[in-house]
């Protein structure tokens, strides 16, 4: 099993990340993905993805940052995805219209260069999607990634559905187990096995059943029961797909 989205160089794992890479180690876990909101942040997931062979590394600017981008910073990220083999994608980039922290137009000329970036290199892109799903699809199609997920899906299967169709993925995470997500769910439902993978952004988006907890890697078995139970099949196929899918969208095999 895989997670494929996590935040290990987020400062609430400072203080006992060994631990953390323990306990998903005796759950499981495989590998992770561990992903940048900033490029300042970005260097920190590199230092982790090689210290840990089984830890990689996405790296970008996150749309609650884009207001901090300059005019060399697509520059400095093309030199950090160039610096370590263990960089596997671009992101997190994309845009947010719910807590608007950073100007709309910014953000969207933002994710628009980090997701060209991502095309000319060949690598996928790791999207964050917030109420803003219309201009999300917008630019994807304008730029037409090779392979891109979107981030911790909480959107209507309509509204997806036509990334979907185009072989993009989609990224779920233990929102998708609240009392309230029954439109994930139902998303979880309509979208094809081989179109998912799961994630826990820890050590944000714990499940319902671990609720007061800081979230971690280990977390993402709940994940993948919430898709088993919801589609009704085994959680042995979940695991196998998903890991499957994981590993041929960062081109980790």
């Amino acid at each position: 099993m895989i997670d494929s989205h996590c935040h290990l160089a987020d400062h609430m794992f400072a203080h006992d990340l060994d631990a953390v890479l323990l306990r998903a180690e005796e759950h499981g876990i495989e590998a992770m993905v561990t992903i940048a909101d900033t490029l300042t942040e970005a260097e920190e997931c590199i230092r982790i993805a090689e210290q840990h062979s089984h830890i990689f590394a996405a790296v970008g600017v996150h749309p609650h940052h884009a207001k901090d981008w300059d005019a060399g910073d697509a520059e400095r990220l093309q030199r950090l995805i160039n610096s370590s083999s263990k960089v596997k994608a671009v992101g997190e980039i994309g845009l947010d219209y719910h807590y608007d922290h950073s100007p709309r137009d910014v953000q969207q000329e933002v994710f628009r260069v980090q997701l060209h970036l991502a095309k000319e290199l060949r690598m996928p892109a790791v999207v964050h999607c917030r109420k803003a799903i219309a201009d999300v699809r917008d630019i994807i199609a304008q730029v037409q990634p090779q392979a891109l997920v979107i981030h911790c899906c909480t959107e209507r299967w309509e509204d997806v559905a036509p990334l979907v169709e185009r072989g993009y993925m989609l990224g779920f995470t233990g929102i998708a187990t609240y009392s309230r997500s029954e439109d994930i769910r139902a998303c979880i439902r309509a979208c094809p096995l081989e179109r998912m993978m799961i994630e826990t952004d820890a050590p944000y988006l714990v499940p319902q059943s671990r609720r007061g907890q800081r979230n971690e890697p280990a977390f993402v078995l709940d994940v993948a029961e919430l898709i088993a139970e919801t589609k009704g099949i085994s959680l042995a196929e979940v695991d196998a797909q998903t890991t499957r899918n994981t590993l041929e969208f960062y081109r980790l095999v």
